[in-house]
């Protein structure tokens, strides 16, 4: 018997990141990210070539808890690569500057560092409509 009581949030969670290679927590998708650290993060990405699964934290505050809780990592954008936490988007983005983002992802290595490329701003993606049922 655990001391941990059953929670199928942080199960998905666990199984989301050890089954995917490559999986990045963010605000929005890689299609319309939500904030510019995880269109950086995406940015960095996709200039790796890389393929990567996402999950938008957005769609239910409570993986945001769980995947901190998991990670003991406080902010999003979180990238995984094997299982393992890789970081934020400051982290990433030096990563990539310096070549080693492309090691850790198996992705070829250009011969010299490049500036990370300019990410899509958030939001320039047709807008999200909300529903205001408050009133």
């Amino acid at each position: 018997m655990t001391d941990q009581p059953e929670n199928p949030l942080r199960d998905a969670l666990a199984e989301a990141i050890a089954s995917n290679d490559v999986i990045l927590f963010m605000k929005g998708t890689p299609e319309q990210p939500m904030c510019g650290f995880s269109a950086r993060t995406c940015a960095a990405l996709t200039a790796t070539k890389t393929e990567f699964s996402s999950v938008d934290v957005l769609a239910d505050p409570r993986i945001r808890q769980e995947l901190s809780s998991l990670s003991n990592w406080p902010t999003i954008p979180q990238l995984f690569v094997r299982g393992e936490l890789v970081g934020g988007a400051d982290i990433v983005g030096q990563m990539y500057e310096s070549g080693e983002l492309a090691t850790v992802l198996g992705a070829p290595s250009s011969a010299t560092a490049e500036p990370l490329p300019e990410a899509a701003k958030p939001g320039e993606a047709a807008p999200i409509q909300i529903e205001n049922r408050l009133g």
